[in-house]
């Protein structure tokens, strides 16, 4: 199974931008797809924004639309969150994913799908 470590939250202020790292160990990441969750204080963990094995094709919430996005660059086994325009909704821990798959062009949307997580990295943003 592979490992994953995020990396990269903090304070911003709103309209601001972060970028989170998912770092993989144990296994290449080659024939992973990932994706990006978010918990906010006193609600359910839910889905950002993910992305296939191959191709890159990539699949968001409707809440960061436009605002994000994800890329993955294999070589460093390491997928990216990179998080404009940020408002203070946005505050939540934000956790990546992976499951391994042989379909090179799905993504994948729901926390059952997944097989590994990280501990998650913490983004806060003031008003």
């Amino acid at each position: 199974q592979v490992q994953l470590v995020e990396s990269g939250g903090g304070l911003v202020q709103a309209g601001g931008s972060l970028r989170l790292s998912c770092a993989a160990s144990g296994r290449t990441l080659n024939t992973y797809a990932v994706g990006w969750f978010r918990r906010a204080p006193g609600k359910e963990r839910e889905f950002v924004a993910a992305i296939s094995w191959t191709l890159s094709r990539t699949n968001y919430a409707d809440s960061v639309k436009g605002r994000f996005s994800i890329s993955r660059d294999n070589a460093k086994n390491t997928v990216y969150l990179q998080m404009n325009s940020l408002k203070p909704e946005d505050t939540a821990v934000y956790y990546c994913a992976a499951r391994r798959t042989s379909q090179r062009t799905t993504t994948y949307d729901i926390e059952s799908q997944y097989d590994s997580w990280g501990q998650g990295t913490q983004v806060t943003v003031s008003s």
